[in-house]
């Protein structure tokens, strides 16, 4: 049995780019849980609930957030607007009998409090890094400034998951310049269910990469 302290952090280059959706395909390739510790924003979907409909997964493989804040908005200010700080301490990633893919909110350098980032929060954590990156333009520099970010810091980096058309020269780029390993890339997928997901993700990146550096 996989040890119950396997687990992978699924972090982004800037919000909106597809990482909960890495999320729910990785959560399911490695028949594991997955936990969002703060989720910003409660109307329509959370992620978790994206990632309840499209890993495949019984309900009790996501894990209840520890924050659920009204407002679509960085942690720091949609906690204020609730009245509340967040406590770092108690963002403590729960044991699993199977993998735990962590998706932490927005990039990397989101405040969660106003003298807490949340990198700091992932350097608590001690697991490696899934760092997904678009493959619009920009990309580059946000990718590369991520990549200095966790290291600066000590956080293992496993490799970068591309999301989105193929820019080949950018991968390559982002990959020989970031040092980086390239994890593959995971195309536009539309119809976008559990089941399409599924197969896209086994096509696009090779799982027991991921469970090796999960248990590592």
């Amino acid at each position: 049995m996989m040890s119950a302290s396997a687990r992978l952090i699924v972090a982004g280059t800037d919000t909106g780019i597809g990482k909960t959706v890495v999320s729910a395909a990785l959560t399911g390739a490695l028949d594991g849980y997955y936990w969002k510790p703060v989720q910003s924003g409660l109307a329509g979907e959370t992620d978790s609930d994206v990632v309840r409909r499209l890993s495949g997964l019984a309900p009790d493989r996501i894990l209840p957030e520890v924050y659920r804040l009204n407002t679509p908005a960085s942690p720091h200010l949609a906690a204020e607007r609730d009245s509340i700080e967040i406590d770092v301490d108690s963002l403590v990633p729960p044991a699993t009998p199977r993998p735990l893919v962590i998706e932490p909110a927005g990039g990397l350098l989101v405040p969660l409090t106003r003298r807490i980032l949340q990198i700091e929060a992932i350097a608590r954590w001690a697991a490696p890094v899934v760092l997904c990156a678009a493959t619009r333009l920009g990309t580059i520099n946000h990718t590369l400034l991520s990549i200095e970010a966790l290291r600066a810091r000590g956080i293992v980096l496993m490799g970068v998951a591309f999301v989105g058309d193929e820019v080949a020269d950018t991968e390559r780029t982002i990959a020989e310049m970031g040092g980086v390993r390239h994890l593959g890339r995971m195309p536009y997928v539309d119809p976008l269910n559990a089941e399409s997901l599924r197969s896209v993700f086994h096509q696009s990146f090779t799982t027991a990469d991921f469970l090796e550096a999960a248990a590592s």
